[in-house]
């Protein structure tokens, strides 16, 4: 990874909506653990064994730090985000549209990174997305999960060093 800060531009309304969708996984991973059911909170800490009792042991000594892990990721994407994502209840379009400029230091990176690709794991999870062939990009359901997609993959690109 980058030791280098990167800059992010985002309207106010995406920093807004993006800090909503980070508050609700923050809220999903707090506390959470696999043997709720949950497939989406199992898609966050996938077995580490093909052997089931090995898994399940792996599973136990590790699920609570991943989770709190990502948790925290998610608490410093929050932090990064901060006034840019409040928008008053009466903000005039003008308003929702403005560029925000968030300079991101390499630890904050990393934590976008992971937070940005686990929402996206959550939503594969919840949408039904197993292999490409289950997206549809034609449906509005996918909306959120390919904006994600596209803010994942221009802060990898910005990590990488790519000008395009």
């Amino acid at each position: 990874m980058s030791e280098q800060s990167v800059v992010l531009e985002l309207t106010r309304i995406e920093a807004a909506h993006l800090a909503g969708l980070v508050a609700q996984f923050a809220e999903l991973v707090d506390g959470a653990v696999v043997e709720t059911g949950d497939p989406a909170v199992a898609r966050l800490v996938p077995d580490a064994y093909d052997d089931a009792e090995s898994a399940a042991e792996f599973r136990r000594l590790t699920e609570a730090d991943l989770l709190d892990r990502r948790r925290d990721d998610a608490q410093a994407v929050l932090a990064s985000l901060g006034e840019t994502a409040v928008l008053p209840d009466d903000a005039p379009d003008s308003v929702l549209v403005e560029n925000a400029t968030i300079t991101l230091d390499p630890t904050a990176v990393g934590a976008w990174l992971r937070t940005l690709a686990a929402i996206r794991l959550v939503l594969a999870t919840r949408l039904g997305i197993a292999e490409a062939d289950d997206h549809h990009p034609d449906d509005p359901r996918f909306g959120i999960y390919d904006w994600l997609g596209y803010r994942l993959d221009g802060l990898v690109a910005a990590v990488a060093g790519d000008d395009d």
